[in-house]
């Protein structure tokens, strides 16, 4: 019968026995590609100090190959890759989405305290020889924690806070870039 294969797929994909990215749902846009027209949660910058000798791609490869340096890095490997799933500091499993030669982005993943499908991207770039960290986050849809005024707000702030760590160890560890 046409299709019949297709009624175990979708039963499985229901009950949350298929897991994988999530295709693009027609009239919705791709939030893995970037923040257009999803949930805009947060976008912060940070200057990482002079490092007149290395490029933005150093610092991401420092932090990338080293990831130890990551503030909330938990049980992630050492040197992340793309695709390769961890959970961070807490228990909250993501998956690293991307890596380019200049920024990387991680998703969350079902189990997160902040639901799934939240993107972090890290963008790192240089300006005569002053580095910059910019972070922007945001998700799919809103969840019932990103829904809420207050939830959101301490969100913020901790994402702040966090990222804040991150690019003050960056503004040294960027000299052994």
């Amino acid at each position: 019968m046409p299709g019949s294969a297709a009624v175990p797929v979708a039963l499985a994909l229901c009950a949350g026995l298929l897991t994988g990215p999530a295709a693009p749902v027609a009239g919705r846009p791709d939030c893995r590609a970037g923040p257009a027209g999803c949930h805009d949660l947060y976008t912060y910058g940070y200057s990482l100090g002079l490092h007149p000798f290395t490029g933005a791609d150093d610092v991401r490869e420092q932090l990338t190959d080293h990831f130890w340096l990551f503030p909330v890095s938990g049980g992630c490997a050492g040197r992340i890759r793309a695709g390769a799933r961890c959970e961070l500091l807490g228990g909250n499993p993501v998956e690293v989405e991307y890596i380019g030669n200049d920024f990387f982005q991680i998703n969350t993943l079902p189990g997160h305290q902040l639901g799934r499908g939240m993107h972090i991207r890290f963008a790192f770039s240089r300006t005569l020889g002053f580095h910059s960290l910019t972070v922007r986050a945001w998700q799919d849809r809103p969840t019932d924690c990103t829904g809420e005024p207050f939830c959101d707000t301490v969100n913020r702030v901790f994402a702040w806070g966090t990222w804040r760590v991150l690019a003050k160890t960056l503004r040294f560890s960027a000299y052994a870039a």
